[in-house]
């Protein structure tokens, strides 16, 4: 896609006529058009700095359940998957219509597709989670989905900084909103990821989510193996540097 420049993303935004035939395209036969019009939809959103003109394409009717719609070719058309998260992320830097993004079917598009993401696009696909756990509907819509927790805990130090920052940001919000989420992130191994994030090389945002969320994960801490994790100490059997740091932080907030 050729780039445009400031007056010409301005040309489109401004005319509510030329967004709608934009949005219209979404729903086109052909991939391609499809693809072609979100990343444009994409390019206008971002090169323009009207924040109220951002909203209004945002909440044009259809935008969310167009783009939503393209990440359904993944495997036929690849580019779909880079071009449609391009396009959600920057609608969904609108905060008031995020909304619409989860009743578009977002939240579904993004777990379901998440492992398939290249590194760049995993990292602005666990951004957008991010976003859309910060408001009510799409913490219960991401709740409510059994993969989100395991595969959140499971990205933690995997991808790059930038994605575990992400990651553990949609953690706190969702086991700060729902207790079974707390249930699920430990069940799914959080607490050893939060340990060995805090200790890592990861963003200082990345760590000071991992410190929150060990606080709030407090009252779920195995404290049976926290007291006997000097018995442990040397073994084969439980690395000792992880419950050390885990007894640590117990008398540290208790």
């Amino acid at each position: 896609m050729f780039a445009l420049s400031e007056s010409e993303c301005l040309f489109v935004a401004s005319e509510s006529d030329r967004v709608g035939y934009l949005v219209k395209l979404l729903f086109h036969s052909s991939v391609d058009v499809r693809v072609n019009s979100a990343a444009v939809i994409e390019t206008v959103v971002a090169g323009i700095r009207s924040s109220e003109l951002r909203a209004q394409i945002s909440n044009a009717d259809g935008v969310f359940e167009g783009i939503v719609g393209i990440f359904n070719y993944p495997l036929v058309y690849p580019r779909a998957l880079k071009i449609g998260i391009k396009a959600l992320f920057a609608l969904c830097l609108v905060k008031q219509h995020r909304q619409k993004a989860v009743a578009a079917g977002a939240v579904e598009a993004l777990i379901d597709r998440l492992p398939e993401f290249e590194k760049c696009d995993s990292e602005r696909a666990l951004a957008t989670v991010e976003l859309l756990c910060r408001i009510p509907s799409g913490c219960a819509a991401f709740e409510s989905h059994a993969l989100t927790v395991p595969l959140l805990v499971k990205i933690i130090l995997k991808i790059s900084g930038r994605a575990t920052e992400y990651a553990a940001g949609a953690l706190l919000s969702l086991c700060s909103a729902s207790e079974r989420a707390q249930a699920d992130a430990v069940a799914a191994g959080v607490l050893t990821q939060l340990l060995l994030l805090v200790q890592s090389d990861c963003t200082e945002r990345a760590k000071r989510k991992a410190q929150m969320l060990l606080k709030l994960l407090r009252d779920s801490w195995p404290r049976d193996s926290i007291a006997r994790s000097d018995d442990f100490a040397g073994s084969d059997v439980v690395p000792f540097d992880i419950y050390f740091p885990l007894k640590s932080y117990v008398y540290l907030i208790s």
